[in-house]
């Protein structure tokens, strides 16, 4: 029995954000019925396999019951209707207009089940100048501005490691639709959600982007300093073509470091400001990571207390002994996935 037992998930979606908000429920304990279009989710043909199946696909769309339905046809749509009738969330993420177009919008729905919760993810949302244009991930981050300082030493913006407007918007929506759900116990009826990746992501630029969200200028990576403008908040190339970061803010990791290191001297200019005032910190620092190999830092840094880390690949990352002792990655029938990153001290 999970926290959302007994809740019923009526999910549209494909690819990421709805995909891994709908799997967050069914980890959880909802019933998902996963509606396909009759050629299935695009991300079942997504490479590399394990099992016979993809591991995108599984990797966000375990738990789930999938049903293919041509929402086209007569007999899809009653169907889909069906499964509408009892549900408590609707969740589709087609480019606003299409939804409607098949009969099943909010109106038409809510008429039918006035205590549905309806979420509908987009890129842009469902109204105003952007709505219609297409755009995943890459392309909503490059127009919400974070592409821009997501840059090389040369101020070249490279393509990003991780999906954040996808996997924001899908935070978003299952934090909204947990809303609506708490809302609907007092009302009796549910409500419409409308989650748009810019939206989502927006907020996530609060701590780096401030002088521009007052109307000042945009931040720059190499004067920023969450961003590279900074010696303690930077990576650095090792002797063996290897990298390390120092992620630290505080002023004692600073100490402890240049302590260790001979260097008080060089303690005050951690409190610079970031950019050029740190310029000769981050050289020190760029000649002295360069002496040894990473795993050599690994060692050095073990009696150390400092915000230290190696670079690992994603093959090094999940064979770390943390990786098993939080059971982080579960292997079953042959096959792997990432485990609920949601723990609750007591279950149902």
């Amino acid at each position: 029995m999970g926290k959302l037992a007994g809740i019923k998930v009526v999910d549209l979606t494909q690819f990421l954000p709805g995909p891994i908000m709908t799997m967050m429920m069914a980890d959880q304990g909802a019933e998902v019925i996963k509606i396909e279009p009759p050629a299935g989710d695009p991300a079942r043909d997504m490479p590399p396999f394990e099992g016979g199946e993809s591991i995108w696909f599984r990797n966000v769309n375990r738990g789930k019951h999938c049903l293919r339905l041509n929402l086209k046809s007569e007999h899809g749509k009653a169907r889909l209707w069906d499964l509408i009738a009892d549900a408590d969330i609707f969740v589709e993420g087609f480019r606003p207009g299409v939804i409607e177009r098949l009969g099943f919008g909010y109106q038409a729905v809510s008429e039918r089940n006035p205590r549905i919760v309806y979420c509908s993810i987009s890129a842009f949302g469902q109204a105003g100048e952007m709505a219609h244009h297409p755009a995943h991930d890459l392309a909503v981050q490059a127009l919400a501005g974070f592409l821009s300082v997501n840059d090389g030493p040369d101020g070249t913006p490279v393509v990003p490691g991780a999906p954040s407007a996808d996997m924001a918007a899908g935070l978003t929506a299952l934090g909204a639709v947990l809303m609506a759900l708490i809302g609907r116990e007092r009302t009796g009826r549910g409500d419409y959600v409308d989650i748009a990746m810019f939206d989502s992501l927006l907020p996530w630029c609060a701590h780096t982007a401030g002088e521009a969200i007052a109307g000042g200028p945009a931040p720059r990576s190499a004067s920023q300093r969450s961003l590279g403008g900074a010696a303690f908040y930077n990576v650095y190339a090792t002797a063996d073509g290897r990298h390390v970061v120092l992620g630290a803010r505080e002023m004692k990791f600073v100490r402890n470091l240049l302590t260790a290191l001979g260097r008080d001297d060089l303690v005050p200019l951690g409190e610079a400001a970031p950019g050029e005032a740190q310029a000769r910190l981050r050289s020190f620092l760029t000649e002295t990571f360069a002496t040894r190999t990473r795993d050599e830092w690994v060692v050095w840094f073990a009696d150390k207390d400092v915000a230290f880390s190696p670079v690992l690949d994603f093959r090094e990352a999940l064979a770390q002994p943390h990786v098993a002792e939080r059971g982080l990655l579960i292997e079953a029938e042959g096959v792997h996935m990432i485990a609920p990153a949601i723990r609750f001290g007591r279950r149902g």
